[in-house]
């Protein structure tokens, strides 16, 4: 069932929105996205019509996160950002377009890049551009709340673009472990707030 949006979150969305269609993109994974277009009305086209002329027509945004996510780098569009925010994941093209997907109601999707040497920073996960240092690698990922509650337990293998993708309840601060070949590192996930960030780059395997 679709909550309405409240109207705090919306506010925030918006202006996230309109920071991204200005080219100030929030995180620096986004950086390689060409031309990235200031909003204008020279170019209206409604949500349906941006989904289909990217090919995600009839996808919700778990969809679309799942699509992207997990889709081999040298296959993913380079004309498309999708900023996964705690609650819409925000498109925008390079024809001055886009429009949002509402988040679930009861998860947020964060993504960790798990490194050794390389990392880079970053806030909300870009979903066509964020590049982490260990791609297609089997790592053991353990997500353990304030509680001691076991949220996840499981291995898992990050996607082409190194990075490995949560579903986390709200509401929750939480301890991320993970392991590989040997190495361990941690990180605080929290998803108390609406600007929380989803893209983790500073959990350090040693």
């Amino acid at each position: 069932m679709t909550h309405p949006t409240k109207p705090r979150r919306r506010n925030l969305i918006t202006v996230t929105a309109a920071v991204l269609l200005s080219g100030l993109v929030l995180t620096s994974c986004a950086d390689s996205v060409p031309e990235s277009a200031s909003p204008s009305s020279s170019n209206p086209v409604s949500d349906s019509e941006f989904l289909s002329a990217h090919d995600l027509a009839g996808l919700d945004a778990a969809q679309v996160i799942e699509r992207l996510d997990t889709m081999p780098v040298a296959d993913r569009p380079t004309n498309l950002l999708a900023s996964v925010q705690p609650d819409a994941l925000v498109l925008t093209d390079d024809q001055e377009r886009g429009t949002q997907l509402p988040m679930p109601e009861d998860e947020v999707y964060v993504s960790v890049a798990p490194y050794r040497e390389q990392t880079h920073d970053c806030y909300f996960h870009s979903l066509t551009t964020c590049i982490g240092e260990l791609g297609n690698a089997d790592v053991q990922v353990k997500l353990t709340n304030t509680d001691g509650k076991v949220l996840v337990n499981e291995t898992r293998e990050t996607f082409d673009n190194g990075f490995v993708g949560l579903w986390v309840p709200r509401g929750v601060e939480a301890t991320l472990t993970i392991e590989h070949e040997g190495q361990t590192g941690t990180a605080t996930i929290t998803t108390l707030n609406e600007d929380d960030p989803t893209c983790i780059t500073t959990l350090r395997l040693t």
